[in-house]
């Protein structure tokens, strides 16, 4: 099962409203996955911030003084802001890898969720209605997002193994369906420096992605090469820093539609989560062909 939203804003004045319209989205796919859900905003940092959006079982005690810490350990200024069991930390963009190794060291408990100039990951166990509250998504703002409500089939049911997966800076995946060869894959992108939190085969689908970009490969050219590399049924949705992509497997078993406007291309694993949408009535809605990439960026 699982359900999976997307939206893509043409137009800006819309962006206050990006965190509302994905919440009733992702709330509306509910019955396909209640046991976790997540959503990946997009939004940029001031001028020459970067963010790295982390996770703690135990935040009360992971946040208290985590920015004092942070700006001592990095030698720069650091911001946080704590929403429930996540909080957003931002630094200097040319620092975020060192404040990456800092946190390793100052919190070896706490987790990191995604990190880049754009991208916020906020996840947890539970219905989207109650994750989407605990994080209050619907007031957040953004150019664009992806949402994911789980039903879980081949790991556990844990805040790690709900999507959106980042394993790259402002990238993010997520994935309604199941590879066969994702053991495989694993074993490659070790050998090749990548690693893992979990066991989710979306991870490998998503580090699979990271490394094609990594090696200077276009968007399209990584989407395309899932077709041939991995195995299995899927409809992945794919956030960076500037756009979002879409790939469904050669069968399409997977449900899944699109609608655009001249304001947003929104995405669906069903229609009724696009039905609040404004102006949907005008839309071009359709469904994505089998084996055929589509992607939007800025």
């Amino acid at each position: 099962m699982c359900g999976i939203v997307g939206l893509f804003l043409k137009e800006p004045r819309l962006e206050p409203e990006l965190g509302a319209m994905l919440t009733d989205m992702l709330i509306t796919m509910t019955d396909r996955g209640p046991d976790s859900a997540g959503i990946a905003i997009y939004s940029p940092a001031g001028k020459g911030l970067g963010k790295i959006t982390v996770q703690s079982a135990t935040p009360d005690r992971d946040f208290d003084a985590l920015d004092g810490d942070l700006r001592e350990a990095i030698g720069a200024p650091v911001a946080l802001m704590a929403k429930s069991t996540h909080a957003v930390i931002e630094v200097p963009l040319e620092q975020i890898e060192a404040a990456r190794a800092a946190l390793a060291h100052l919190r070896p408990g706490v987790k990191v969720m995604s990190s880049g100039e754009n991208i916020e990951i906020f996840k947890e166990v539970g219905l989207p209605k109650d994750v989407a509250a605990r994080f209050g998504l619907s007031k957040m703002g953004g150019t664009h997002g992806i949402g994911h409500t789980r039903m879980a089939t081949e790991s556990a049911v844990t805040t790690m193994g709900a999507h959106p997966f980042s394993t790259g800076s402002d990238q993010c995946l997520v994935h309604n369906g199941s590879l066969s060869n994702h053991n495989g894959v694993r074993r490659m992108l070790r050998r090749e420096g990548m690693t893992f939190e979990t066991e989710n085969d979306t991870e490998v689908a998503a580090a699979f992605i990271s490394h094609k970009l990594k090696r200077g490969e276009a968007l399209g050219s990584a989407l395309e090469a899932t077709l041939t590399d991995l195995d299995g049924f899927f409809t992945f949705v794919v956030g960076t820093h500037n756009g979002f992509g879409v790939v469904r497997d050669p069968i399409a078993c997977k449900p899944a539609v699109m609608a655009e406007t001249d304001e947003y291309v929104a995405f669906g694993s069903e229609y009724r989560a696009l039905v609040n949408l404004p102006r949907i009535e005008s839309a071009r809605v359709w469904e994505p062909e089998p084996a055929t990439v589509y992607f939007w960026e800025r």
